[in-house]
């Protein structure tokens, strides 16, 4: 169904102050996630000064695995490429000499 001049015109007007108020908020709105003001990435490794991830620690390896046994990605975690490479091949390891299951107890 067409629209007339007059309902074109009405949205225009709807979006214009839709986008001024968003203005005056500082953030994207509700349309798209972030808008900044977040918390800042954690530093988990260098902070610790761990420079080494050991595939024994299962208490530091069991923060990075879902509760489905996943493997959590870099973007929930909030550390860098490298560590979360490290992350992955201990988790790994940790699994393959059975500190860590492959799949929760739940899925079984």
């Amino acid at each position: 169904m067409r629209r007339g001049k007059e309902g074109s015109r009405g949205e225009r007007d709807r979006d214009r102050d839709r986008d001024r108020d968003r203005d005056q908020e500082g953030g994207r709105g509700d349309r798209r996630g972030g808008g900044g003001g977040g918390q800042r990435r954690g530093r988990r490794f260098t902070e610790l000064k761990l420079w080494e991830i050991d595939y024994r620690n299962e208490r530091l390896l069991r923060k990075f695995i879902s509760d489905r046994g996943k493997i959590l990605p870099r973007r929930i975690t909030g550390v860098s490429a490298f560590y979360q490479r490290c992350v992955t091949r201990a988790v790994k390891r940790a699994r393959h000499l059975a500190l860590l299951p492959f799949v929760a107890e739940t899925y079984k």
